[in-house]
C-alpha cells in the first residue's frame, strides 16, 4: 500500500486493486507542482470526496470526465453532480460501506461545514464526512475537515484504525495540539499523517507539536509527491 500527499488534504492512495484520489485539488493549489499532475493521476480508479469545499473538490469534475472514473461521496453532492455534470457517481451516506477496487470504504461523521459555489453564494452540498478505509491489512482513518468530536470514541473502538490521516492546520479544523489530543484519547494509531497544513500562512507550518505529543507513534510529515509505503 502506498500513500502520496498531493498537498493540502489531497492524497493518492494505492490500496488493494484501487488507486483512489482523495480530495484532489491541483488547480490553484500553491503547494502542488503543476508539472507532476500526470504522475499524480496516473492509473487512478476512483475519486473520494470528504465534503464540498473548493479546496477539496477543485479538480474533481474535470478528473472524473478526463479519466472516466467514478466519484464517491455523500449522496446529496454526488447526486447533484450526476445530474448537472453527468459524471459517474457512487453516492452513499454515513454508516454505509462501499467497495472501491477491493478497499472497503465506510463513511463516518465529521464536524465542519459543506457547500459548493453557486451563482448567489454557497449552496448546500450534503454533510461533511470522514472515512474508514480497510484494505491490505490496514484500516486508515481519513478525518476529512473536522474538530474533535465524541463520535471519535466509538469510531476508534469499532473500526480500530492503525493509520490516521488527520487534518491539523488549525483555523478551519483541528490544529496540531487538538489532533494530538484526539489521537491519544480516542485511537490507537501506529502511524499518523497530518494534512490541511502548510498550504497558506494562516495554517500551521510544522507538525512538531503533533510529533512531540505522540511518543511511540510514527508521525510522518508528508512531502508532496513523495510516496509513503505503509
Amino acid at each position: 500500500m502506498k500513500l502520496t500527499w498531493l498537498g493540502h488534504s489531497g492524497f493518492r492512495l494505492q490500496i488493494e486493486q484501487a488507486v483512489i484520489l482523495i480530495d484532489p485539488w491541483f488547480s490553484g493549489n500553491p503547494v502542488f507542482p503543476d508539472d507532476r499532475r500526470a504522475e499524480a493521476i496516473d492509473g487512478a480508479t476512483h475519486i473520494l470526496i470528504t465534503h464540498g469545499h473548493g479546496d477539496h473538490t477543485g479538480d474533481t469534475l474535470a478528473l472524473a470526465k478526463e479519466l472516466k472514473i467514478p466519484v464517491a461521496g455523500i449522496f446529496d453532492l454526488i447526486g447533484h453532480w450526476e445530474k448537472t455534470d453527468k459524471i459517474e457517481g457512487i453516492g452513499f451516506n454515513k454508516g454505509g460501506t462501499v467497495d472501491l477496487g477491493g478497499a472497503q470504504v465506510t463513511m463516518v461523521n465529521a464536524t465542519h461545514s459543506s457547500s459548493i459555489s453557486g451563482p448567489d453564494g454557497p449552496v448546500y452540498a450534503g454533510h461533511e464526512s470522514g472515512y474508514m478505509i480497510a484494505g491490505d491489512g490496514h484500516v486508515i482513518y481519513v478525518s476529512g475537515d473536522t474538530d474533535i468530536m465524541a463520535d471519535m470514541e466509538w469510531m476508534g473502538d469499532l473500526h480500530k484504525p492503525d493509520i490516521g490521516i488527520l487534518c491539523a492546520g488549525g483555523h478551519f479544523t483541528m490544529d496540531m495540539s487538538r489532533a494530538a489530543y484526539a489521537a491519544k484519547r480516542y485511537f490507537d494509531f501506529k502511524t499518523v499523517i497530518p494534512c490541511h497544513y502548510k498550504t497558506f500562512p494562516l495554517l500551521e507550518q510544522s507538525a512538531q507539536v503533533l510529533i512531540d505529543a505522540l511518543p511511540g507513534v510514527d508521525v510522518i510529515e508528508p512531502k508532496v509527491m513523495e510516496a509513503i509505503a505503509l
